[in-house]
């Protein structure tokens, strides 16, 4: 946990969509610690209140936990209400939900053979309904949460901050569906900022690394060994600083971004990736 001071987050609302999960409750963690009242959700409502007991104690602030579908939007309707009568309007609003599905997912990183027996690994074999509920999950679940909590904004200023990916700017093998729907965040969030800056409400993303979460975890271990995969190896040899990333080491960007510190910053994607975007592999 960073030790810089952020006094101007203070007595702030925050709503962190996804915030149940690993990245989410890390960055919750950061916000209670700076004085911020977080309302913390997930589609498991006992799940987010349990986690926002347990981190109201911990860090001594206000937490609360709701439960919602982020494409759901009278759900979200309702949070809103929930929020304004137990913490007031949102001043800061964390899309933090999203991840990716096995089924979208190809079972090959290039397609080699021309065997039609093994389409099915491929691209060819992909169920278009998983691709486009990856898709769905985590940019029309950046949309409609925006849209319904950033309206307490309107006249009053603060902060979106969205979740990007490095396979945005340059696309994972595999992970098709993901990588398309965080690309779409980029230019939303780019967007977004030019048509906000005059309610002085500003637009940004993360665009964490590689830390292992529930959602990728699948991806880059072994589900017997626990051990790293092959794939799993190769994106740390890509990455100079020769590892995966703690998700503490995603709270002081996520301060920043959140605070009067980049009060001249909007529409950016930061990288948050021990290098891995630098390095060209050579």
């Amino acid at each position: 946990m960073t030790s810089v001071s952020f006094t101007d987050l203070e007595g702030k609302v925050a709503l962190l969509t996804g915030g149940t999960g690993i990245i989410g409750k890390s960055m919750a963690r950061a916000l209670a610690t700076a004085g911020v009242k977080v309302a913390i959700a997930g589609r498991d409502h006992a799940k987010a209140d349990s986690i926002a007991d347990a981190l109201a104690n911990e860090t001594g602030g206000t937490v609360i936990g709701l439960g919602f579908d982020v494409l759901d939007r009278a759900s979200l309707e309702m949070a809103r209400e929930e929020i304004h009568a137990r913490l007031g309007l949102v001043d800061l609003l964390v899309n933090a939900a999203g991840g990716n599905r096995p089924a979208a997912t190809t079972g090959v990183e290039t397609m080699v053979s021309t065997d039609p027996m093994d389409l099915g690994a491929s691209f060819f074999g992909l169920d278009s309904e998983a691709f486009d509920g990856v898709f769905r999950l985590n940019f029309t679940g950046t949309l409609l949460p925006t849209q319904v909590f950033a309206q307490d904004m309107v006249g009053r200023g603060g902060v979106v901050l969205n979740i990007s990916s490095m396979s945005a700017d340059r696309p994972l093998t595999k992970v098709g569906a993901y990588s398309a729907s965080k690309s779409a965040i980029n230019n939303f969030t780019q967007w977004l900022a030019v048509h906000l800056a005059p309610q002085n409400i500003r637009v940004n993303a993360l665009a964490p690394g590689f830390f292992l979460t529930e959602q990728n975890r699948f991806i880059l271990t072994n589900e017997t060994t626990g051990e790293l995969s092959p794939r799993a190896h190769k994106i740390v040899a890509g990455t100079p600083l020769g590892r995966f990333g703690e998700v503490e080491e995603l709270q002081g960007a996520t301060l920043f971004l959140l605070s009067d510190l980049s009060k001249f910053v909007t529409g950016i994607v930061l990288p948050v990736d021990g290098g891995f975007s630098a390095y060209s592999g050579v």
